[in-house]
């Protein structure tokens, strides 16, 4: 019998817990700090919500879940049909949501007399995508969303890259936080009269790093595009230089797009609400084409800067995306934090704090039934001061409570037997040091408030 996990999901021991916890809470902290409310949706949607919204390979990476009871009594096999939607369709009505954008968009739909617009929600979710699993690739992870919805404001972008530097700043991350514009990426296509070439003008671009000018110009040339192409794309494959730089390049080359200048006014506004927010990590990054489905504006991603793991955070401007449930025209814009990512991260780099695994501060020794009872009282009190503490449960050998306490990386344990009930007193021992100080109730209480 295999009792191991499904590939691509995993258990988390509280340490790991501890940690995770301590990214969704910095997370939550700051979404709540810049005025988002808190959603959920479930796990589960209609296969007809999420089918088609994320590409063809989205479709094929849907965990889609048969119908209950009898799942083959309804199907019908003896169509000449080639395609395996249609089948899937005939067995399975529900999947598990792919992310947490296409819920919200739902979302907002559904509950739209019952929120307030512009509406700020953040939410943090698993998700679930049948993919290969690998090194920073899980088919269960968490996503950490905030988005704004009802606004075509680029303020809303600006605070959205404002809380990403709050946060790595928070977790002492480096980061880099690459920018780009759909509206771009179009206008590219439509220079080159190839606007149904749009993807493999953005998958050549984004190979530019990884094999080359020469051999993405190549690959452009088996895809049919022409010498006069290619020259004409030269500029584009070969853009560097400061943000502003860029942009002016870019301009020239957008002379006679209007899509193309819309989309450098944008970027060019977004700039110089970073510049007063004091944002310098950021970088225009025509390689950046994330979300060609659905985003129609910016385009957001963050990597680590000390750390080879792909994106850790990603987002961008979506105009019509509820437009596909029936309420067209709401634009949003909304970044995610890859939880899971970030953690790998922060663990690699030893950039978590180093008594994040100290969830109680005092452990009560239990000497019998007598001094447990006394022990519980005076816990109580503590608890209701907000210190975390516990009692230990079995009357065992002193040693034994000891190495618990190191085994849970305790600090402090209190020593009570007959002498301390009768003064009314406890004895604090301090692990890492093998002191011993004999105290009130009151010198204990701000001792441990003090940490």
């Amino acid at each position: 019998m295999n009792y191991n996990t499904v590939k691509g999901t995993r258990d988390f021991l509280p340490n790991q817990m501890t940690k995770r916890n301590f990214i969704f809470d910095t997370i939550k902290h700051i979404y709540r700090k810049h005025g988002f409310l808190p959603i959920e949706t479930p796990a589960l949607e209609n296969l007809s919500t999420l089918m088609g919204k994320y590409g063809e390979e989205g479709d094929k990476l849907l965990f889609k879940i048969l119908n209950s009871g009898n799942f083959l009594e309804k199907a019908d096999f003896t169509s000449s049909e080639t395609d395996y939607k249609h089948f899937t369709t005939q067995i399975c009505e529900k999947g598990l949501r792919y992310d947490l954008t296409v819920p919200f968009a739902r979302f907002v739909v559904n509950h739209r007399n019952d929120i307030c617009f512009p509406f700020k929600r953040y939410q943090i979710q698993p998700v679930w995508r049948a993919d290969k699993p690998q090194k920073g690739r899980y088919r269960e992870f968490y996503q950490c969303d905030a988005d704004i919805i009802g606004s075509e404001s680029l303020l809303n972008e600006a605070e959205l890259l404002d809380m990403i530097c709050e946060v790595f700043s928070t977790l002492n991350l480096n980061v880099v936080i690459k920018i780009n514009n759909r509206k771009i990426l179009s206008a590219i296509a439509t220079m080159l009269n190839k606007n149904e070439h749009l993807i493999d003008i953005t998958t050549a671009i984004d190979k530019l790093d990884k094999i080359g000018l020469d051999a993405v110009i190549e690959e452009l040339i088996l895809k049919g595009f022409s010498t006069a192409d290619i020259e004409r794309l030269k500029p584009i494959l070969l853009l560097s230089g400061t943000n502003e730089e860029k942009i002016t390049t870019l301009y020239s080359l957008f002379n006679n797009i209007e899509e193309g200048k819309k989309g450098l006014e944008e970027l060019s506004a977004l700039l110089n609400f970073a510049k007063t927010l004091q944002i310098s990590n950021l970088e225009l990054d025509l390689t950046l084409a994330r979300g060609l489905n659905y985003y129609t504006g910016t385009i957001i991603e963050v990597k680590a800067q000390d750390v080879s793991i792909g994106s850790i955070v990603g987002g961008g401007r979506y105009d019509n995306l509820t437009g596909i449930f029936g309420l067209p025209n709401v634009s949003g814009v909304g970044i995610s934090f890859g939880a899971d990512r970030i953690y790998d991260c922060l663990e690699q780099l030893n950039l978590f704090p180093q008594d994040i695994s100290q969830t109680t501060q005092l452990l009560f020794a239990n000497f019998g039934e007598q001094e447990a009872t006394y022990c519980l009282s005076v816990a109580q009190k503590l608890r209701q001061e907000g210190i975390c503490c516990e009692v230990y449960p079995d009357n065992t050998k002193i040693k034994k409570q000891m190495i618990y306490a190191n085994d849970r990386n305790i600090r402090y344990v209190a020593l009570v037997g007959e002498t301390e009930m009768k003064e009314g007193k406890i004895t604090l021992k301090d692990m890492q040091s093998g002191t011993q100080s004999l105290m009130t109730f009151e010198q204990l209480k701000e001792t441990l408030k003090a940490l």
